[in-house]
């Protein structure tokens, strides 16, 4: 791993928690710093805080640029690294499922890639958020025992089954697909998604065990597509104080009334609203109900969401904090989000005009650079 760098950047628009300010902004042994042996020109840029990414899929392509010709997982992190850099993501929670879908988003997939992200020289901190399918109660122990050896911070409730269709006995969409997927027929895997649809009250009986067991060991608990206030209750009573992706206004607003962060997804923003009709995000933003916004599926989506929000008339420490100090407080990091003195340097160098990203530095290490601005500082 390289070396921090000791720089003191002038010229620029730096974004502070009270806004852009055009004081110069020093980092040295990979933290922001009062001063620095070296000065360099940034004038024409805006310097950022490092955008924190709790949940995001976009990582699955590099893993299986085709379906079924899965790579190297070391060989996909690189490629990942390379493109969370490009778009300003310093801190990368990597969204794996543990689900019955099977292939990449099955628990031996899910035990391969954590495995892969503890072993990673990594340029950025990246780690991973698993998504577990809580009908699949016979994991539980297996759940644990990968949590406890790679040490997961974040786990996320999921509940995908297609209970209406299963309910009534009808063959959900999309069957065939999946069981080619999960490597089974599509009579097999119909018979599998039948049988934890009936155990899924059993399932829910049983959650409360594995979450006191993660509150214990400081795992961070959230849930996922709330549609109502009734489930975000069941969720919070049993520690699941995270609201991620609550599909309506009700369920968001409950949330936030019991203090339980909200997080939305920065795709949501950039199209305006939910590619499959749920709330919009930036409904909910305008009122004040979210905490956080995470890539979901598409890693420029973050920073783009936050000059959007900043055009429309948001102020810019309030848009970029929903992508940068808001995730650090959901998981209770207080070294970073901020460019606060002593926080960890993670920094990004936007070009003010064309809002190209140039620069990203991640701990005072160099992470991605392009442009005129890596002209500036090789020959600075």
């Amino acid at each position: 791993m390289s070396t921090p760098l000791s720089i003191r950047f002038t010229g620029a628009q730096v974004l502070r928690p009270d806004g852009l300010t055009g004081d110069p902004i020093a980092m040295a042994e990979g933290t922001i710093s009062e001063t620095a042996p070296r000065d360099v020109d940034a004038s024409g840029y805006l310097i950022l805080p490092g955008i924190i990414d709790l949940h995001g899929d976009g990582f699955e392509h590099h893993m299986a640029p085709r379906r079924g010709a899965q790579t190297d997982p070391d060989l996909g992190l690189r490629a990942v690294e390379a493109e969370l850099a490009a778009n300003g993501i310093t801190t990368a929670m990597l969204a794996q499922f543990w689900s019955w879908e099977g292939g990449m988003r099955g628990p031996a997939f899910a035990e391969k890639l954590a495995a892969a992200v503890s072993a990673h020289d990594a340029a950025l901190d990246l780690r991973l958020q698993l998504r577990f399918e809580l009908s699949l109660l016979d994991d539980v122990d297996r759940i644990k025992d990968l949590i406890a050896r790679e040490n997961i911070t974040y786990l996320v409730l999921n509940d995908h089954l297609p209970h209406a269709a299963l309910a009534a006995g009808k063959r959900p969409p999309r069957l065939t697909g999946q069981a080619l997927k999960s490597g089974r027929s599509p009579d097999d895997h119909l018979a599998l998604l039948t049988q934890l649809h009936e155990q899924t009250p059993a399932a829910l009986d049983a959650l409360p065990e594995l979450t006191r067991w993660l509150t214990a060991r400081g795992v961070r608990i959230g849930s996922h597509d709330d549609a109502t206030p009734e489930t975000r209750a069941r969720f919070r009573a049993m520690g699941a104080t995270i609201a991620e992706f609550p599909e309506t206004r009700a369920a968001a607003e409950a949330a936030k009334a019991a203090g339980d962060p909200v997080i939305m997804g920065a795709p949501n923003v950039v199209r305006g609203g939910s590619h499959d009709g749920k709330i919009a995000a930036r409904e909910l933003i305008a009122d004040g109900l979210v905490d956080a916004l995470v890539s979901d599926y598409h890693y420029p989506a973050p920073h783009r969401a936050a000059l959007k929000l900043w055009d429309v008339g948001m102020a810019l420490q309030d848009a970029w904090a929903l992508i940068s100090s808001g995730p650090a407080q959901i998981m209770g990091w207080d070294d970073r989000g901020d460019l606060g003195v002593g926080n960890r340097a993670d920094l990004i160098f936007m070009q003010a005009e064309t809002r190209r990203i140039e620069g990203v530095f991640c701990a005072g290490r160099a992470a991605y650079l392009a442009g005129p601005f890596a002209a500036r500082l090789i020959g600075g």
